[in-house]
């Protein structure tokens, strides 16, 4: 899902991200829907419907527009209600993920695991290209932040924030999550992306697709190496199995 505008904070991402899926769900089983519509079937406050809805539109999952009305129409204006966007529906469909899954399966009982390792390179090479030209305009202070903005743009829901001795690039969303689980591969190829246009070592802390919240990468500061706890913590993530909790 994108977001082009400002993502919450990675302590918080985990529970507003499952709420914010609820409400795009309610939408998808129900159609469009008035916040009103929303806060009774979830039983969420209004605010707390607006909120997320707001988070959503930034986005792109939902779009808000006037409710159809069917026969003669009544005074007043009429109601807001927010649908899915192409986009929306886009993110819950999970037919994608079994086919992609099903095609590298296929790719390593053929041709082996190498060949799968050459396609994720390839791929991420190609997604390279579309972010080189951002980040390399940027300062060399400020490009974490260019790339979680390219990012963002390719629905990875991206933010850069200050961290000991360096930076982390935080993904909310990874819309090869349930693959990637299968194929790491994947997500070695972006990470090898990520230190390829950062022009310093990163280190993987935490992935969507191991089970955390937030997909996690620490960037150092100077061309250091990851401080111990967040070493440690990528060796505790990797051993946590199960899809995206959010």
């Amino acid at each position: 899902m994108k977001n082009v505008g400002e993502a919450p904070q990675e302590e918080l991402a985990t529970g507003e991200r499952s709420t914010r899926n609820r409400v795009a769900r309610s939408i998808l089983d129900h159609g469009p829907s008035t916040v009103a519509d929303l806060a009774k079937r979830l039983g969420l406050t209004q605010a707390a419907v607006r909120r997320h809805l707001d988070a959503l539109a930034h986005e792109n999952v939902v779009v808000p527009r006037e409710q159809r009305v069917y026969g003669a129409r009544t005074r007043g204006r009429p109601a807001k209600v927010f649908a899915l966007t192409d986009c929306g529906r886009d993110a819950f469909d999970q037919s994608y993920d079994k086919l992609a899954a099903d095609a590298l399966r296929w790719i390593t009982e053929h041709h082996g695991e190498e060949a799968v390792v050459a396609f994720a390179k390839a791929r991420i090479a190609a997604q390279a290209e579309t972010y080189r030209k951002t980040v390399e305009a940027a300062p060399a202070e400020r490009r974490t932040e260019a790339l979680a903005k390219a990012l963002t743009a390719d629905g990875y829901a991206a933010t850069a924030r200050s961290a000991p001795v360096g930076e982390q690039l935080c993904q909310h969303h990874c819309p090869v999550a349930h693959v990637a689980e299968q194929f790491p591969q994947l997500c070695e190829a972006e990470t090898e992306m990520f230190s390829e246009l950062l022009g310093t070592h990163v280190q993987r802390l935490a992935t969507i697709a191991h089970g955390d919240g937030v997909c996690t990468t620490f960037v150092p500061r100077g061309g250091g190496s990851a401080p111990e706890t967040a070493q440690t913590t990528h060796s505790a993530s990797a051993r946590t199995a199960g899809r995206n909790p959010a």
